[in-house]
C-alpha cells in the first residue's frame, strides 16, 4: 500500500482490499489515456501487524441529489445538425465551445444508447440515441471549490459509473449518471489521476495515476489498495544504472497509459525516450528502451498480447508475445503526421487516427492501411478512438471533433 504521508513507498498487502484474484472484482475492458490544485481530500492508515493499510477515505461524502442540469450558459444553442463525411463516418454537431478538446466516452452496461462524453472545460455532455445527439450536463459537486475542471476518463459497469480528472477529483455515480457524488481524494495522493476502470463487482474500481500509482477499491472508494510497491519515479531511480536509455530520477511521470482488457498496463515516459509496463502480480513497473530512435508518441494493446507502438515522426510498430522481441513496422502512409491511437475492433479489422485529421482503416489485421480521406478538412487533432461493447465507434480530437461511426459501416 502507498504510504501516501511520505509519498515514497509502496507495501503490497497480501489478502487485503480489492485484488484482482479477489473474485469481486475483475477487469473489464482496455482503456488508455494520456496527459495540481489542491482539493478538499482526507486520508486515513492503520496497520497491521507487519503490514500497513491506507485508506483513501472521504472526510465527507457530497452528494448531488437529482437530475443533472443543463449548462446555463449552453442555453439557446441551435438544434444539431451531423454532417455525413463518408459513409463510414458522421461529423457530429456538439452544443459546446469549439475550443475544447474532448477526451473520453463511455457507455452505460444498462442501455448500450446511453452514455457521456467528457473533455476540458469541465465538459459533460450525455447521449440516449447512441451518440447521435448530445446534450449538456453539469455536476454540481464538481463546483464547489470554482475549479474549472478538465475530465480525462469515465467507465461503467452496469449503472455503476466513475470519472477521474485534473486537477485531481473522482466522482461516481450508481443510478447511470442520474446523480453523481464527489469522492474527496487524499492530498498525498501521487500524481494526478488520468484512467479509471470500472471492475465487475458492486463498488469495485481501479485508478491510475500520471506518476504509476495503481489503486483498488472494492467498496465504493471508501478504501483503496496500492497495486504496486513504489510510484515510477522511485523505481527508475532504483534501475538507473540498468540499461535504460533516458530514465532519470526527474521523469518520473506518463504522458500516455494504456489498459489491456486482462489488466496489464503499458505506458510512454513523458519524454518518450523509453516505456514501461506492469502485469498484475507484479510488485513494480519494469521499465524498456523504445525499439526506434525516434521518440516515442504512444502505445496500447492490440490484442491480449499485442502491442503496438507509434513515434512521434508518424510511424507505427507491433510486438508480439513479448516487449523485448522483434517489432514489425506496419505500412502505413502517415505523411510525417503522428499516430495517436490505434484501436483493433476484431482481429482484422481496426482504426488508427493522427494529427490534422489523420484517418486510416486495415482490413488485414494491421499489415497494411488505408486513409480515409473523408477527414483531410478536418482542422483538428484526432486524440483517442473509442469502441463500446454495443458496436458503436468514435473518434474524439480538439476543436469540439466527435466523429460517429454510421450503421450502414
Amino acid at each position: 500500500m502507498l504510504n501516501l504521508m511520505g509519498m515514497s513507498s509502496m507495501i503490497v498487502v497480501p489478502g487485503s482490499g480489492c485484488s484482482f484474484k479477489d473474485a469481486r472484482c475483475t477487469p473489464r475492458g482496455s482503456h488508455s489515456r494520456g496527459p495540481r490544485a489542491v482539493v478538499t481530500r482526507a486520508s486515513a492508515s492503520s496497520s497491521d501487524g507487519d503490514h500497513q493499510v491506507t485508506h483513501i477515505a472521504p472526510s465527507r461524502r457530497a452528494v448531488l441529489g437529482g437530475s443533472l442540469a443543463l449548462g446555463a450558459a449552453l442555453a439557446g444553442m441551435p438544434a444539431q445538425a451531423n454532417r455525413l463525411l463518408s459513409s463510414e463516418w458522421d461529423l457530429v454537431d456538439l452544443p459546446i465551445d469549439k475550443s475544447v478538446v474532448l477526451l473520453d466516452i463511455g457507455f452505460t452496461g444498462s442501455d448500450p444508447n446511453h452514455g457521456f462524453l467528457l473533455g476540458t472545460r469541465q465538459t459533460l455532455l450525455e447521449t440516449f440515441d447512441g451518440g447521435k445527439t448530445w446534450e449538456p450536463r453539469s455536476i454540481n459537486a464538481a463546483s464547489e471549490e470554482g475549479f474549472n475542471y478538465l475530465f480525462n476518463s469515465i467507465s461503467f459497469n452496469g449503472d455503476e459509473g466513475w470519472i477521474v480528472g485534473k486537477p485531481a477529483i473522482l466522482l461516481h455515480t450508481t443510478d447511470g449518471g442520474k446523480s453523481w457524488e464527489r469522492v474527496p481524494l487524499s492530498s498525498k495522493l501521487p500524481g494526478t489521476p488520468v484512467l479509471i476502470t470500472a471492475l465487475e463487482g458492486k463498488g469495485c474500481a481501479e485508478m491510475t495515476t500520471d506518476q504509476g500509482a495503481i489503486y483498488v477499491t472494492s467498496n465504493g472508494a471508501y478504501n483503496w489498495t496500492a497495486a504496486v510497491q513504489e510510484t515510477v519515479d522511485a523505481t527508475l531511480n532504483r534501475v538507473i544504472s540498468s540499461g535504460i536509455s533516458g530514465a532519470s530520477y526527474y521523469e518520473g511521470s506518463f504522458s500516455n497509459i494504456s489498459r489491456s482488457s486482462s489488466g496489464k498496463y503499458v505506458a510512454v515516459s513523458s519524454r518518450g525516450n523509453f516505456f514501461m509496463t506492469w502485469t498484475p502480480g507484479q510488485a513494480f513497473w519494469q521499465p524498456h528502451n523504445r525499439p526506434s530512435t525516434r521518440r516515442l508518441q504512444n502505445m496500447g494493446y492490440g490484442g491480449e498480447d499485442r502491442l503496438w507502438l507509434t513515434t512521434k515522426g508518424g510511424d507505427l510498430y507491433y510486438v508480439d508475445s513479448t516487449v523485448e522481441g522483434e517489432y514489425e513496422q506496419a505500412k502505413i502512409g502517415s505523411r510525417g503526421f503522428g499516430i495517436l491511437d490505434v484501436t483493433f475492433v476484431n482481429d482484422k479489422l481496426g482504426f488508427a487516427c493522427g494529427g490534422s485529421g489523420s484517418l486510416f482503416k486495415t482490413e488485414d489485421g494491421g499489415k497494411s492501411w488505408k486513409r480515409d480521406r473523408s477527414t483531410d478538412d478536418l482542422a483538428a487533432n484526432l486524440y483517442e478512438i473509442k469502441f463500446t461493447s454495443g458496436g458503436l465507434g468514435f473518434v474524439l480530437g480538439n476543436d469540439a471533433v466527435l466523429l460517429r461511426r454510421t450503421e450502414q459501416a
